[in-house]
């Protein structure tokens, strides 16, 4: 048996060549840049707490103090997600405060179509080489996000990883908790024949189908992100890396007026791929699909691409970015309310018990 402390072939460690010292700074890893990132973030962070939070950042958990007066019957919602391949424009672009945004909505217009009202939030942040401005930019659009839904950012990790990942590139996900009284969970069975689909418009593709909108753009027209489209009003640059919507705070208005039936959030597989996820199964859609305002970003895509309909339905939002179903009798004040708290809204279908899925018309 080879004896502890031996190589391989027998030679003690102790005689094997030296080398030069090696730190864990020259593997890769600078942990007082980590320290600056950090300090730099701090004031960013604490910017976004609100009533509950007990722990500052830094701590090794978070730890958040629920309101128990305000809510009877507790449930907490949760929700994880991340930007995918949209990173790789704000790579291109070299922009990087806006991904944030894109994560903190993936994850609170999520917990929202439970009702529930989003708490907290953590980010999670990994790199080859930590650079700490660009890091804090990123951070920033995180907070950013975080103070528009009304939730705290409250902790997150930063994993510097030498060789992991592609020079000046970075990845991100998300985790948001959210809570709601049992008694008013939104899960789609109130759901009946007859019940208006309402659609508020969404700002652009968000944060879906980018693997195709690269494919289409870069890979097939080598086009430049300073490429200008009369029909976009904007350069590519600006159309690609426009932030996702975050619905939190037009939805919370609408839940005082209206009893709320069901909600989704139009993310990847577009309506045909979301919606079905909130109705019972005796139930369909029809989506008129004329009743809302073309967007050009999508004509755009389906036109360079040549993009086969059902393909451009099952990637993108087509320019909903979240859908309720409301009683027939709640339409206009759905509407109207929406309307006040700054958001596009459109009756965009209706539920019918005689089809299954989701069914395109025109109208």
């Amino acid at each position: 048996m080879q004896n502890i402390g031996t190589y391989k072939r027998g030679l003690p460690l102790q005689m094997m060549k030296k080398t030069e010292k090696i730190t864990y700074k020259k593997a890769g890893v600078n942990i007082g840049e980590g320290d600056r990132f950090v300090d730099l973030i701090k004031p960013l962070v604490k910017k976004t707490f609100r009533p509950g939070v007990m722990t500052d950042i830094g701590s090794f958990g978070a730890l958040f103090k629920l309101d128990i007066k305000k809510y009877k019957n507790p449930v907490l919602v949760s929700g994880t997600d991340g930007v995918g391949t949209k990173l790789k424009v704000a790579f291109m672009a070299d922009r990087h405060d806006t991904v944030g945004i894109d994560l903190v909505a993936m994850c609170v217009n999520d917990i929202l179509t439970s009702g529930a009202e989003p708490l907290f939030f953590l980010d999670y942040f990994a790199t080859g080489k930590l650079k700490p401005e660009k890091a804090a930019e990123v951070i920033k659009g995180i907070t950013d996000g975080c103070a528009e839904a009304g939730c705290a950012l409250v902790g997150g990790e930063t994993a510097e990883m030498p060789g992991f990942y592609e020079k000046g590139e970075y990845d991100l996900s998300g985790f948001a908790v959210g809570v709601v009284d049992k008694d008013r969970i939104i899960d789609g069975r109130g759901i009946k024949d007859g019940d208006s689909v309402i659609g508020i418009a969404s700002n652009g593709i968000h944060s879906n189908g980018y693997s195709l909108v690269r494919k289409i753009l870069f890979d097939a027209h080598s086009f430049s992100l300073a490429k200008k489209f009369h029909e976009l009003g904007s350069s590519l640059g600006e159309e690609l890396l426009r932030p996702t919507k975050i619905y939190v705070r037009a939805v919370q208005a609408l839940q005082k007026k209206v009893a709320l039936k069901g909600m989704a959030h139009i993310t990847g597989g577009g309506i045909p791929g979301n919606l079905p996820r909130i109705f019972p199964g005796n139930l369909g859609a029809l989506i008129l699909e004329n009743a809302w305002p073309a967007q050009p970003v999508f004509d755009l895509m389906k036109l360079l691409g040549n993009v086969p309909a059902e393909d451009m339905r099952s990637t993108f939002n087509m320019g909903i970015g979240f859908i309720l179903v409301v009683s027939e009798a709640d339409t206009d004040r759905t509407l109207a309310t929406l309307g006040k708290n700054g958001q596009e809204a459109y009756y965009i279908g209706v539920m019918s018990k005689k089809i299954k899925g989701v069914h395109y018309a025109k109208i």
